[in-house]
């Protein structure tokens, strides 16, 4: 059975364990903040292939389009033990919904990881992904998959949470898969996929439509495509206005004159920059409960995860 919260894969250094190749834990007020919301099971490839507490750096050699994990101060080659390990624990946890991991790590990094020629070398060739993110793109390439530095950025970890509830909604709905629950939850993350993605929507939509034409399993995997495509980047200003613009169209008849050229102002003040998505999100569920408009009240653009995640105070950084 599917849990009632999405279940993340965790780097165990991240509050979980003192298991940093130093021997330190790193404090993280943000994850403790996540702990009520989400299930994680951390993991630290490193420990568990037997590199010890506290243990010689690693770094990650990439020759001829393949990486290989070594420790240049013990002159060892960890990349057996390592692909061994994670083909393993991948295979034994196919319930996650994504993945939170230490950022820059050679085994955990989502990017900006240093690339090395040989075990030895003292310059880098680029920076890429750590051997734990690339392998789990191997084996479940629609998993969310996220650093904890860039989490301090508030649209990317806006962006976190509204994938990893989704996931977890999809992964509901695909073990009980009927072309009812498909068209129920097509419909209630309408205005959500339109608010990324809309040119995406219509082919999500015409998916939905001849649904009951195809075989279950292949209307699950283009459907989760479609996610996957939609999600790829983050929401852009526009296409968060056009949602925003169809959902005001169900209440603009019941609001006065006054109230209308303040949504025209706000949506003005949210191009400019001035105001931040969840005030225009706030305003536009105001009124949705106020009416009791049925089919907005059910849509998940306005509470895409839990209203306590959006807590999570933004630090200034982090990447895009």
């Amino acid at each position: 059975m599917k849990n009632a919260v999405p279940k993340i894969g965790v780097s165990k250094c991240l509050t979980f364990d003192a298991c940093r190749y130093d021997g330190q834990m790193i404090p993280s007020e943000f994850i403790e903040r996540m702990k009520p919301f989400l299930d994680f099971v951390p993991v630290c490839p490193e420990v568990s292939v037997g590199l010890g507490v506290p243990r010689k750096a690693t770094r990650l050699v990439f020759n001829e389009d393949r990486y290989s994990m070594v420790q240049p101060a013990l002159e060892k080659d960890c990349t057996q033990d390592m692909e061994e390990f994670l083909n393993s624990w991948l295979q034994d946890h196919p319930d996650l919904d994504g993945f939170l991991l230490k950022s820059r790590s050679p085994s955990c990094g989502i990017k900006d990881v240093r690339l090395y020629p040989t075990m030895n070398s003292q310059s880098t060739i680029g920076k890429g992904i750590g051997y734990f993110p690339h392998k789990i793109q191997q084996i479940y390439p629609h998993l969310v998959i996220e650093d904890e530095g860039r989490m301090n950025n508030a649209r990317i970890r806006e962006h976190f949470f509204t994938r990893i509830y989704l996931q977890n909604a999809f992964c509901e709905l695909s073990t009980k898969y009927t072309i009812s629950s498909l068209v129920q939850f097509h419909t209630v993350h309408k205005y959500l996929f339109m608010a990324y993605r809309p040119s995406v929507l219509q082919k999500m939509g015409q998916l939905v439509a001849h649904a009951k034409k195809m075989p279950n399993e292949d209307v699950l995997s283009s459907y989760q495509g479609y996610i996957a495509e939609v999600f790829s980047t983050l929401p852009r200003t526009p296409s968060i206005i056009n949602a925003l613009q169809h959902c005001f169209g169900y209440v603009s008849d019941k609001l006065s004159g006054q109230e209308r050229s303040y949504f025209l102002k706000q949506i003005q003040h949210y191009k400019e920059k001035r105001i931040p998505l969840s005030a225009l999100l706030s305003l536009m569920k105001s009124w949705i409960v106020r009416f009791q408009e049925p089919y907005l009240l059910e849509q998940r653009l306005f509470d895409p995860y839990p209203e306590e995640l959006m807590d999570v105070q933004d630090s200034g950084k982090g990447n895009d």
